[in-house]
């Protein structure tokens, strides 16, 4: 047998229909193209023959590997990259080497760059080498801290909405996955075009993807109407203009990059949705390199006042870029135990004097601990400020303001609260904790408040509020996986959070002022899809604490159809005290998916170890 490949496709030239010939021609909707005949196997038939793979390049111009760069390349200098990639990527007389040079990207990034050689290209290479070539390439090719920052919600493996430029590129980039993968790449136009070509070659679906006309709001003024701009051509024009090669961001750091100094001692602030508010210190030690380090935490409740201590290591990327892991020092009882073995992804300022990220764990990355960072100085620091909202018009409020080397002997008038709160009473004072009592006045509006003292301010300490209007079940749309058998489960935190209309008065707009988590009593409603839905039996529990525990993935001969577990469900949350005007409990719901386990992933845990 043998298979016809097409040559020399122009960007005109497109192929919606196609008849295999057997002569030197292949006739399409455009008139004749010419192919050349390639011997093929049976075998190698079924492997190749696929009209993304053969077809390729149909829809963007020529073939990427007749294409010349024609911007500057950034050189590679280091000696084991050259060795180890320099055998494929070809060196020119300005130290780029083929491909490298022309893309940027996340140690992530890199990480996935170096396993797809292994995969495809059969490069030997050993942890080692990969884990310095990953810190190599993550300083010299990586992305600024500006550019990072925007996309650290994936390394951090949060579920979010995307905030995405128009459909078309939803349709381009993140129909397969989130929009700030490729937003983690800077790279040439070549570069794009030939990443374009690779996903037509490996995935089929991305080539129906590309080949969809662009919505009719990206389509150029005055072109035919006939002849629409396609997703995957208008993806070209747009991701070199936002992810470029060269940008002032990385002409700026790549003179301003130095050396970690982040030995000592660091204060933490920490979240975890279901356990509430921590404050504590981080120490930061020196590793075995310059970028390595190991830590110590001990993290200490607001809640209930229990202490955690954590242990752990990190490397940090490219001057800002931490990735690490850490443990408590028993062995989780339960899944969502906050002693559980973490991978930690943080943000460091270029200054180095204050970071954050998230501390994460579970099969899915669905635990963990929100942290912001801030370096320890003689200067007062304040941290956190408990119990939270509080209500106009009360007095007597006792509050507890949390820091590091906070004034031993402070007056009431130090301590400025904010419009509408005065300070009547010094409770307590230690370098760590002051304790006052506050009146609000009646009139005080709602919003939240920052607190100053000695010099210290924390922006939005406490929020002021008149009532609580509505409650919001978070997060609002939420996913579970089974399992239990023959993979882990997926689990799902949810809260109650309660919110003040503001100024205006008027319910979810710009004004409104979140109060954080308020007591509510859970339970899940059948999400109705079709007429025999049974999903609230089978997909798993709520528990009174709102942790949701998916049922076992597979067959379930009790159900109709066998079908597995799956479903859709809501999560209702209905407040224990708070009432509308009405005088009947404030009650929201979070639309529940529950789901079959995740069968394949990509993942670059090693840039953490």
């Amino acid at each position: 047998m043998r298979l016809y490949v097409i040559e020399n496709v122009t960007p005109q030239e497109r192929l919606p229909r196609l008849s295999i010939c057997t002569q030197g021609k292949m006739s399409g909707a455009k008139g004749d193209i010419r192919v050349k005949r390639l011997p093929v196997t049976k075998l190698g038939l079924l492997t190749l023959f696929s009209a993304s793979v053969v077809f390729a390049q149909g829809d963007n111009g020529p073939d990427s590997a007749t294409m010349k760069e024609t911007e500057a390349g950034i050189p590679v200098a280091d000696p084991l990259v050259k060795e180890k990639c320099g055998s494929c990527h070809s060196a020119d007389d300005k130290g780029n080497l083929s491909r490298i040079s022309w893309v940027r990207t996340t140690p992530e990034g890199w990480a996935q760059a170096i396993k797809r050689m292994v995969r495809l290209n059969g490069l030997d290479i050993t942890p080692e080498e990969s884990r310095s070539i990953v810190k190599s390439l993550a300083s010299s090719h990586g992305l600024a801290p500006e550019e990072a920052r925007p996309v650290m919600y994936l390394p951090e493996k949060r579920i979010i909405d995307e905030a995405l430029p128009n459909e078309t590129m939803r349709g381009a980039c993140a129909s397969c996955h989130a929009y700030a993968q490729p937003l983690s790449w800077r790279r040439s136009k070549l570069e794009w075009k030939t990443l374009q070509d690779l996903h037509v070659a490996l995935y089929s679906q991305a080539d129906a993807q590309y080949r969809r006309p662009a919505e009719d709001a990206e389509q150029p003024a005055g072109r035919d109407p006939k002849d629409k701009l396609t997703r995957g051509d208008y993806a070209l024009t747009y991701l070199p203009k936002v992810a470029g090669l060269h940008t002032p961001e990385w002409a700026a750091w790549s003179a301003r990059q130095r050396n970690p100094r982040l030995a000592g001692e660091w204060l933490v602030v920490a979240s975890v949705p279901g356990k509430g508010k921590f404050v504590g210190e981080l120490n930061v030690a020196p590793g075995k390199a310059a970028d390595e380090f190991t830590t110590s935490a001990t993290l200490r409740s607001l809640a209930d006042g229990g202490t955690i201590n954590r242990t752990g290591t990190g490397i940090l990327y490219a001057g800002y870029s931490w990735r690490g892991s850490s443990k408590g020092g028993a062995a989780p009882a339960k899944p969502d135990d906050l002693v559980s073995a973490a991978r930690e992804t943080m943000w460091f300022a270029p200054d180095q004097q204050s970071a954050q990220g998230r501390w994460f764990w579970g099969e899915y990355q669905e635990f963990g601990y929100d942290v912001k960072l801030v370096r320890a100085t003689a200067a007062p620091t304040i941290l956190a400020v408990t119990p939270g909202p509080v209500k106009a018009g009360t007095k007597g409020v006792q509050l507890r303001i949390l820091g590091n080397n906070l004034p031993a002997a402070p007056t009431a008038a130090d301590i400025d609260l904010g419009a509408g709160v005065t300070v009547t009473k010094i409770v307590s004072a230690s370098p760590k904790e002051l304790v006052v009592t506050a009146d609000i006045a009646p009139a005080a509006p709602s919003g939240q408040r920052d607190v100053a003292l000695a010099g210290a301010v924390l922006e939005q300490a406490f929020p002021v509020y008149r009532n609580i209007d509505y409650i919001k079940a978070t997060p609002e749309t939420a996913l579970a996986r089974l399992g239990g058998i023959k993979f882990a489960k997926g689990y799902q935190q949810f809260e109650a959070i309660g919110y003040d209309n503001g100024l205006d008065g008027k319910p979810n707009t710009g004004d409104d002022v979140a109060l954080g988590p308020i007591e509510a009593d859970w339970a899940m409603q059948e999400f109705m899809t079709v007429s025999y839905d049974d999903d609230m039996k089978y997909v798993g529990a709520l528990s009174p604490t709102a942790f949701f525990t998916p049922g076992e993935e597979g067959p379930n001969p009790a159900r109709r159809f066998a079908r597995n577990n799956y479903g859709e469900v809501w999560a209702v949350a209905t407040a224990k005290s708070a009432k509308d005007k009405f005088g009947k409990p404030l009650s929201a719901r979070a639309y529940l998916v529950v789901t079959v386990p995740m069968y394949q992933r990509f993942d670059q845990p090693e840039v953490s170890r």
